[in-house]
Order: structure tokens, then C-alpha cells, then sequence
């Protein structure tokens, strides 16, 4: 068989495959990529995670924790066949890295730890991967540890992924070895006799093409080697989900797993087309990429690093067409094309410059500052407006109020934090008017604490952060006078400025009108505009808690003047207190930010999840079935309510669970929350 380094492109897309590695954290994929690589040569020795030395967790932050946090590419070559392959944290705050890489794949392969069984991250990423229409192959990893029940766990997978998960080969002699039963009739395994698993793959598979099934009704049985085509279907279809047992440890089945890669894995013209888009918005039309290496480019930027030594490297799957060094690629809608100067394979940290890249391939540009996350590559111009179907992110809800330790800092820890963000789909940061405050959202305490160790062990930058503060707002719930005299003599020129204003409160939403009603003079009009400012200052600053005041009328409608006396300065001070003077006796209140909320978790969460909700000031509006066995609960909470939430629903789901918020309105806050903010804004104020 021709190696894709050294055939024409045609032949050499048959000789690819990819797949990514994803599932829960603790399940193996490091190991197990280290088995695979290990196995085919491609390192000499395999690394291990407590020594620091593995090939995909090569960040210090992964050394030091013991655990992948970023996604990462490698590569190998099998029996003529070159397999790209990539390693995806488990940990669900790191969701942000491990989607990405089911846009660059065949195959998802599911990695399920056989002491632990199936945990909510295993059935998150099966969902994801037939969401995204991928082949699935389930992989289950520390089949020789003590104690553990392998017919037991297949029988859980068959429960909760459907029949359709059968075993490609089975463990034999306690997990040291495992034995084929897909091309092998006979023989004998730790679950008896192979040959019903025989017949139950074959069954399975020859069930997509009716001749086939005749074939089998008639003959019984028939040769493995010649349903290469009923097989790729069947695993296009979702119809099979083999299973395959495996020690990344020991290495028994490492060797059987990767010929299962190289012999029935699809290349990329048996998998799915993934999902492009040609057109914006809802003139948009599917489209699907030819994976002919004598098209016109289309490729996909589904990762971004961006190293403070080495600049930024944008990892891109080939879709359609060559790349090659010299070649010139458009970035999404950019006029102007970048030369590939250099094009790399990856492996782990270290970049291996290739000539070429052919549909499947997964390649590496560095140092074109145009490269963004989701970026379609293209060499025709006419393809501008061609784009991958987004992916469904978790939205970032959990924030965390970030500021430079030094002053002067502000501009770097913008331009570093962009940097991050860009890496990330799942980091977002922004500058919040209403508390003037620069918050970082992420998808959980770990998330935004790796984020923190990053900017300081790698960018050697260090930040205050706190929980930000709720945006909360001042209103007045009657109408009500306010007058102020303001009157300064000091020697020389004097000050001198009286305001009478009446104050009514408007409908929630009404935010603010000022009305000049005055008349015969008494306030002189070049005066007005301080009284203005005057009361817009209240209005920024608040009156009773420190809260910006908003849904308020204000109505000047008598003053003082005099003739030699009277400036602005004096109208200023004296609009801004008859404003307070009127709040104070206009039956204030404070409000809070009420937010919509939904929650997608299991089902036997539900219960929990309410009472959660209840316990917390909130309103649950309704609950609706959601997919793999999951409920959506849609309510509204004060956003006050909601802080450490996303550790909170963690423990009530087992990690499963994930919300999202969106502003609803504003609402006065109880009796006993106002009183405890309107005591911290004095004590604060006589500080």
C-alpha cells in the first residue's frame, strides 16, 4: 500500500485517517496516545504523565497538574497509512478545546475508563459527535485493572448508547490480551466463545445493504474482508458503534486498536462531509467540501495558540485541495491572500515542516496574524462567504473581576487577555460600563484559575481579581419636592444658585427625562444646562446606595438667581442636591438585575435543581425534554443569587450540568437587602 508522503494526492486521501480522542478526564487519552505512538514507531519510548515527558501535554500547566488542558495534534504512520490524531482535555471546563477537534475528524473516539464506567462527559461528547454526524468508535481503556467488570460495562454501553455498540474484539487471559471478532469466527475470550460476537457484527453491518442480507440468509455467514463498503455505511449511519478494549498501560489491544484505525476507520471520502455554509445569514445554503486534492482549497481553523516566544500558529484541517509550501490562501472575507511559507505537521510541541497537505491532512501555519478560531482557508476569492455550521458552545457564564496589580497595566492585560480569548471559543472578556469593571467569563472556577496561572507562569503578568459586582440601580416609587440654596461668600466673588424640582418616577424601563419647566427668569437659562449636570451626576452615582439612578422625571420648576453672584458651579451643586433631597423623600428603592436562566441537566437532577432555584429567590417557568436522557429547566433568578452557581449545579449533576443567562429586567430588591446596601455605601463614604 503507497504511503500518502510518497503517492499522487488522489491515492494518498485513502491513506488517511483521523481521529480524535475525547471523553472524561481520567479515562486515559494521554496514555493511550502514548501507546499508539509508541507502537508505531513514532517515539521510542512512551511518556508518562507523572514524569511530565508526554508527547500531547507539553504546556508546564499540564506537567505541573498532571492533566491535559489544551488540545493537541500528533501524528503517526501505520501500515502505509498516515493517522492524525488529537488529544482533548476531559475536565468539562475545558469543553472549549475538546469541541474544536470534532470539526477536524472522521471519527470520534469516545475513551470510557473501565473502573470508572460511564461518566456525564462520555455521554456529552457522544452526543456532540452524532450532533456533528461523525463516526463513533467507543474505546475502553485500564481493561487490566483489578476488580473491573467488562461484560458488565458492555452491557451499561448497550443501555445507554443503544444495541448498536458491538464489540470489534473482546479481552482474553484477564485483560492482557484481546482477541478480534470481527474477521475471526473462532476462538475464545474472557466472555466466552467469540463467535456470537461474530455474528452480531456481521449482522449488524450487512443489515444497510439488502444484498448483502440475502447473501447472509443464504450462506450464513460471510467474509469479513468483502463489507468494507456495508461497514463504512453502517458507521456513517450510526448504525454501528464498535467498541474496542484497550491498556494504554500494558499495551494489550494497542496494537489491534490501530490496525482497527488503519483497516476499518473511514479516510476522507468514506466519513460524513462536515456541514459548510456558502452564503450569510439566512440566505445561506449547505454546502458540502469535495475531498478531491485537485479542487480549488477549502480548509477549516479550528485552533489557535498563541505563544508569547513563538507567535501565533493557526492548526487547519484540509477539506479540498492542496496546500503546499508557496502556496497563497485567503483568510474568510480578507481581500488580501498570505503566502504559506512553511507548513507543519504537528507532534505534540514540536513542528515538522511537510511540502504538502491533501484533504484530511492536519497542518499548521505560523505567524500570519489574520488567522482567527473557525477561519475558512480558501485560494479562489469566490469562496469568501463560504463557512463551517457553528458549533454550539456552552455560552461562558462564571465571572471574575480582573485589574493589573500596577497602574498603567491596563493596555498589556487587554492585549494579553485577547491573545487567550482567541484560543479559546470558551473565554470571553469584556469592559462592563454599569460597574466599571473589566470581567473574564469562562465555564467554571477551574477554567478562569488555569487562565490566571497561564497569565502569570507564562506571560509573567500579575492581576487582582474578585467576583464582579452586581449592576444594581436606584429608583423612587413616589413623587416628591427637592430644594437647595447654595450660597458660598469667601471674599471676593461670592456663589449663589437655588433649584426647586419635583421628582416622579417613570415605568420600569423609562430611564430618564429632565424638564425645564421654569418661568419669569427666575433661573436664567445659560444656567440650566448646570442644573442638568448637577443632576446627572446624581444619576451616575446614586443617592442612597451608590447605585446609578435610572426611570426618573425630573422637573425644574422655580429658582434663585443673582445678578454678579450666580455661576455655573453654583447651579451645578445645587441641582445635584435638591435632586438627592427629592430621592430621599420619594420612597427609594434599590433595584436588581433579574436574569432568564436555563439549565440543561439530567433528569434525575431535576428535583435538586428546583429546590436550588426556589431556595434562591427564583421562579421556575417551565421544563422541557432535552436530548441523551437531559431536562431543560427555564426560570428567572437575581442575578445576586447566582454567584458560585456553576460549582453548585456540579455538585447537584455529577459535573453535567450547564446554564446560561440572559438579562431579563430590573426589580426592587427585599426590604433586608436594601438596608444592608444602603449601610455599606455609608460606611463607605464616612471611610
Amino acid at each position: 500500500m503507497p504511503s500518502p508522503a510518497t503517492t499522487n494526492g488522489a491515492e494518498a486521501v485513502a491513506h488517511i485517517r483521523t481521529l480524535a480522542l475525547v471523553g472524561p478526564a481520567a479515562a486515559g487519552k494521554t496514555s493511550l496516545a502514548e501507546a499508539l505512538l509508541h507502537h508505531a514507531g513514532a517515539i521510542t519510548t512512551p511518556g508518562s504523565l507523572e514524569r511530565g515527558s508526554t508527547v500531547s501535554d507539553f504546556d508546564p500547566l499540564e506537567r505541573r497538574m498532571q492533566h491535559s488542558l489544551n488540545a493537541a495534534v500528533m501524528h503517526l504512520q501505520h501500515a502505509d497509512t498516515r493517522v492524525h490524531f488529537i488529544d482533548t482535555p476531559g475536565a468539562p471546563d475545558f469543553v472549549g478545546q475538546s469541541l474544536p477537534a470534532l470539526e477536524a475528524v472522521e471519527t470520534a473516539a469516545i475513551v470510557i475508563n473501565a473502573v470508572n464506567g460511564i461518566e456525564p462527559m462520555a455521554v456529552r461528547m457522544m452526543d456532540y459527535a452524532a450532533q456533528r454526524h461523525l463516526d463513533r468508535i467507543l474505546i475502553v481503556n485500564k481493561i487490566d485493572a483489578p476488580g473491573v467488570d467488562l461484560a458488565g460495562l458492555l452491557a451499561q454501553i448497550q443501555a445507554a448508547f443503544g444495541k448498536e455498540c458491538l464489540p470489534l474484539n473482546l479481552p482474553d487471559a484477564g485483560g492482557t490480551k484481546v482477541v478480534d471478532c470481527f474477521y475471526n469466527r473462532e476462538g475464545h475470550s474472557d466472555f466466552g466463545a467469540v463467535d456470537a460476537a461474530h455474528r452480531a457484527l456481521v449482522e449488524q453491518v450487512v443489515e444497510v445493504d439488502a444484498d448483502f442480507v440475502d447473501r447472509y440468509l443464504n450462506d450464513g455467514d460471510i467474509d469479513a474482508s468483502e463489507l468494507h463498503a456495508p461497514l463504512e455505511q453502517a458507521l456513517r449511519e450510526g448504525h454501528l458503534i464498535p467498541v474496542c478494549f484497550v491498556s494504554a498501560k500494558s499495551g494489550a489491544g494497542v496494537a489491534e486498536l490501530l490496525d482497527v484505525i488503519v483497516k476499518l476507520l473511514p479516510n476522507p471520502t468514506e466519513g460524513n462531509p462536515p456541514d459548510f455554509l456558502n452564503g450569510e445569514g439566512a440566505d445561506a445554503q449547505p454546502m458540502h467540501a469535495e475531498p478531491d486534492p485537485a479542487k480549488h482549497v477549502l480548509a477549516h481553523v479550528f485552533k489557535i495558540s498563541a505563544d508569547p516566544f513563538v507567535g501565533k500558529l493557526g492548526v487547519f484541517r484540509v477539506h479540498q485541495g492542496t496546500v503546499s509550501q508557496g502556496s497563497q490562501l485567503y483568510v474568510g472575507h480578507g481581500r488580501k491572500p498570505f503566502k504559506v511559507a512553511h507548513l507543519f505537521m504537528l507532534q505534540g510541541k514540536d513542528n515538522v515542516e511537510v511540502q504538502r497537505a491533501y484533504p484530511g491532512d492536519i497542518v499548521a501555519v505560523a505567524k500570519v496574524d489574520d488567522l482567527h478560531f473557525d477561519a475558512v482557508l480558501h485560494d479562489a476569492a469566490e469562496d469568501e462567504h463560504i463557512h463551517l455550521k457553528p458549533l454550539d458552545f456552552p455560552v461562558p457564564v462564571h465571572g471574575l473581576a480582573i485589574a493589573p496589580k500596577r497602574h498603567g497595566d491596563e493596555q498589556r492585560m487587554w492585549e494579553i487577555l485577547n491573545k487567550l480569548v482567541a484560543e479559546d471559543p470558551c473565554l470571553k472578556v469584556e469592559h462592563l460600563a454599569a460597574t466599571n469593571e473589566t470581567v473574564l467569563y469562562g465555564l467554571g472556577e477551574l477554567h478562569l484559575r488555569m487562565l490566571l496561572e497561564r497569565l502569570r507562569e507564562v506571560y509573567k503578568f500579575e492581576v487582582d481579581t474578585r467576583p464582579p459586582r452586581i449592576a444594581y440601580r436606584e429608583s423612587v416609587t413616589a413623587n416628591a419636592e427637592g430644594h437647595h440654596r447654595h450660597k458660598k461668600q469667601s471674599g471676593g466673588a461670592g456663589q449663589f444658585g437655588e433649584v426647586f424640582l419635583r421628582i416622579e418616577p417613570l415605568p420600569r424601563g423609562g430611564g430618564f427625562e429632565f424638564v425645564d419647566a421654569v418661568k419669569g427668569g427666575t433661573i436664567p437659562g445659560q444656567f440650566m444646562p448646570a442644573v442638568e449636570k448637577g443632576v446627572r451626576e446624581v444619576l451616575a452615582s446614586g443617592a442612597i446606595a451608590g447605585y446609578p439612578v435610572v426611570d426618573v422625571k425630573v422637573i425644574v420648576h422655580d429658582g434663585k438667581h443673582h445678578s454678579v453672584d450666580s455661576k455655573e458651579i453654583a447651579f451645578v451643586t445645587a441641582g445635584k442636591k435638591a435632586f438627592i433631597a427629592a430621592i430621599r423623600e420619594a420612597r427609594p428603592i434599590v433595584l436588581e438585575p433579574i436574569v432568564h436562566i436555563e439549565i440543561t441537566a439530567p433528569d434525575a437532577a431535576m428535583g435538586d435543581i428546583t429546590g436550588d432555584l426556589s431556595s434562591k429567590r427564583g421562579q421556575v417557568n417551565g421544563t422541557t425534554n432535552g436530548a441523551a436522557s437531559t431536562m431543560v429547566v427555564r426560570g428567572q433568578v437575581p442575578m445576586s443569587e447566582l454567584s458560585g452557581y456553576q460549582s453548585r449545579l456540579n455538585a447537584m449533576t455529577s459535573g453535567q450540568g450547564r446554564y446560561t443567562i440572559a438579562l431579563s429586567h430590573y426589580e426592587a430588591v427585599p426590604p433586608h437587602v436594601q438596608q444592608q446596601l444602603v449601610a455599606a455605601h455609608q460606611v463607605h463614604d464616612e471611610d
